[in-house]
């Protein structure tokens, strides 16, 4: 297989870098699933999250949300600051769009970060897929896979040189979501109706490029671990619609179709494997919990009797899966930031109590961003603000209430308790009821 041209740079031959990390070469189908980790996976449980989303919007538009946020020129800046809030753990995306045109590779775009994290002792989770890709690829053709492959296998080469750490990956980010979006014009791109008309047939196609990234990937470190990320959502009928259950049953089944299909358990045809599914990333924000038919989310901020604690929503993934959980992504903007990461770290802390094998959590994002349809717009949503000076340049303001909830989180005990007590008046009535089948009175 002809090796595509890295502008800049030769990868090393798989077992020259395996050997480096003194791991032998093996053959790639006899890896086991990975084995439980005897220690944290992250080097914070608490981590941040940068902005990476590179797909065409639906204005045209080709983003880099990490150049319009000016995170790659200020990368070390912002590493040290995320370390004096003991923050050592990052995500980060490469950017398959970014840095393959026609084949040919140039990861000299990440050479800023890769170089600040070292520097800055920061463990980074590279996303190689955020939502956009080549131009001139069919997403329908075999090309698409092999030059996916390809590219993964040299951005891990490539990355592998800047750190010590045992890598992690997200091969695609949000295969589910994406798949949908890509399609029917979601917020990520503009509407296709090419690919709207074949979205299952798409979403086959991300799990196969996922599943060559993992095994290219492997075969330049096979130290390598993977996240695979996709919203984590409940979703129930209107009020009133008892006739929709089966129909909303079948909707949020749909939320775990990817991670389904990499496991091996739908699709095999596609090559999936219980190895493949090694940690199971959740992104999960206010809006993840919705109403069937209208896709009104159930109003967070005014405690719908509809929600389903997170807590619980992380048990089941765990009892489907049986995998590490990270989540993935997660925030609110604006005044409520601070309320909803209150939230989230109780909900996490009592799911960990119960058993759940959650390794992190990661603030997403951790850097306010605007929104890519309207890049004019920006969400409020960051643990930094960004305020344009008048030589151009994005200065970070620390929102104080939301850094203030995040220590609280990383170093206060009663977060338990918290979830506790938010739950706890709504299942007292059940659970003191004389009779579950009469009405409390």
């Amino acid at each position: 297989m002809t090796q595509h041209h890295v502008t800049g740079f030769e990868p090393p031959a798989a077992s020259l870098l395996a050997a480096r990390h003194g791991q032998p070469r093996f053959d790639l189908q006899q890896r086991a699933l990975p084995a439980p980790t005897t220690g944290p996976l992250l080097q914070s449980f608490w981590m941040a999250g940068f902005e990476g989303a590179d797909q065409i919007n639906g204005a045209g538009m080709p983003l880099s949300m990490c150049d319009i946020t000016q995170h790659r020129d200020q990368a070390a800046a912002d590493y040290a600051r995320l370390a004096a809030l003991d923050v050592r753990a990052v995500r980060e995306t490469a950017g398959w769009r970014l840095l393959d045109r026609r084949g040919k590779l140039d990861f000299t775009p990440l050479k800023s970060r890769a170089r600040a994290a070292r520097a800055h002792r920061m463990q980074v989770i590279w996303t190689l897929f955020h939502y956009g890709w080549p131009a001139d690829l069919n997403v329908f053709s075999a090309a698409f896979v092999d030059r996916f492959a390809r590219y993964a296998r040299a951005a891990a080469a490539y990355l592998g040189e800047f750190s010590d750490h045992i890598p992690i990956y997200a091969p695609i980010n949000e295969i589910s979501f994406l798949a949908w979006s890509a399609g029917f014009g979601g917020n990520t791109h503009g509407a296709n109706p090419a690919i709207a008309a074949r979205g299952d047939e798409f979403k086959c196609q991300l799990v196969r490029a996922a599943i060559a990234a993992c095994d290219a990937i492997l075969d330049v470190d096979p130290r390598a671990r993977f996240i695979h990320t996709d919203p984590l959502m409940h979703v129930v009928a209107p009020i009133g619609r008892d006739d929709l259950a089966a129909a909303v049953a079948r909707r949020r089944e749909l939320q775990f179709e990817a991670w389904d299909m990499l496991s091996g358990r739908r699709c095999p045809q596609l090559g999936g494997a219980p190895r493949y599914l090694d940690i199971v990333g959740l992104n999960y924000y206010w809006t993840n919990q919705w109403e069937f038919t209208t896709g009104r989310p159930l109003r967070w901020q005014f405690d719908d009797p509809r929600r389903m604690p997170l807590s619980q929503l992380l048990t089941e993934v765990r009892t489907r899966f049986g995998r590490p959980m990270m989540i993935a992504e997660t925030s609110h903007s604006g005044v409520r930031r601070a309320n909803w990461l209150r939230e989230v770290a109780a909900e996490v802390a009592l799911a960990r109590n119960h058993g759940a094998p959650l390794e992190g959590v990661c603030l997403y994002p951790v850097l306010d961003r605007p929104d890519w349809n309207n890049t004019s717009l920006w969400h409020d949503c960051g643990l930094w603000h960004l305020e344009r000076t008048c030589d151009g340049v994005l200065h970070r303001r620390l929102n104080d209430l939301y850094a203030a909830e995040l220590r609280r989180a990383q170093h206060d005990g009663r977060t338990v308790l918290d979830a506790a007590e938010r739950w706890l008046p709504r299942l007292r009535p059940a659970l003191t009821a004389p009779d579950a089948a009469s009405p409390a009175t």
